[in-house]
């Protein structure tokens, strides 16, 4: 049985665990760094002053990370197009799902996610054949959803945000996100092909949209694909939208 406090250490402890378990947000783990004790010592004072554990409310809680939302530019359209291209939004993370040939686009995806939100991405290996990108953060995943994009892409049908429909200008950095993740190149008989495959027919019905008020040709929607084929819309791609992930 733990000893009795008198009401001297009864208060000392109660005004220490308040000032940084309550007011400073720290965490059971943090608390215990700061005071030098034990994690089982912090939370055995906090039962007995009946103080009550908030885990959810503390910023490392499941990886939580506090990541504000940048300025809508350009290489956050990327970003969007690659998300709405391989990515995937959890409750609180977001992955970026890649081949474990494209190590090169790994490393473009990781740079651009730097430049944008500061953070760097973590790493994992899925199975041989795929590399993971991934960072923990409930504050992001939110403002993810609230700038349009959903957990289950397909079910839900996602499109393009109407910040980048709205605006020009985020085009050829959105669709070269998508182009990176979700299209393809093939040679034909008489030239070459640019695709966009994608099991979202809202998605691809944005993509044609962007593509023609860019002054390309794109065909209509055919096998949840959309095509490019005359060869001065295949110049124009190369020059106006890129690509981040090289052959």
């Amino acid at each position: 049985m733990p000893k009795r406090w008198t009401s001297k250490e009864e208060a000392f402890y109660r005004k220490e665990l308040t000032k940084l378990y309550l007011h400073k947000n720290l965490s059971i783990s943090e608390v215990a760094t700061s005071l030098k004790i034990g994690q089982a010592t912090v939370y055995d004072r906090l039962v007995r002053l009946g103080i009550k554990s908030i885990p959810s409310r503390k910023l490392r809680f499941c990886n939580q990370r506090i990541i504000d939302l940048p300025k809508f530019s350009k290489n956050l359209a990327e970003i969007i197009g690659i998300l709405l291209g391989d990515g995937h939004i959890s409750e609180g993370q977001v992955w970026f799902t890649l081949g474990s040939k494209e190590q090169k686009y790994t490393y473009y995806i990781e740079n651009l996610f730097f430049k944008v939100f500061g953070y760097h991405l973590k790493r994992c290996r899925i199975v041989k054949k795929y590399t993971s990108l991934y960072i923990g953060s409930k504050a992001l995943v939110t403002s993810l959803k609230k700038m349009g994009l959903v957990q289950h892409k397909v079910k839900s049908q996602v499109g393009v945000p109407d910040w980048i429909l709205n605006n020009k200008q985020y085009y050829p950095a959105c669709l070269r996100g998508i182009f990176d993740t979700d299209g393809s190149i093939y040679k034909l008989r008489h030239g070459h092909q640019i695709s966009f495959k994608n099991m979202s027919l809202v998605l691809l019905k944005d993509i044609r949209s962007m593509l023609i008020k860019l002054k390309f040709s794109p065909s209509q929607i055919s096998n949840f694909s959309v095509y490019i084929t005359k060869r001065k819309d295949l110049r124009r791609f190369k020059e106006l939208i890129g690509s981040g992930n090289p052959p």
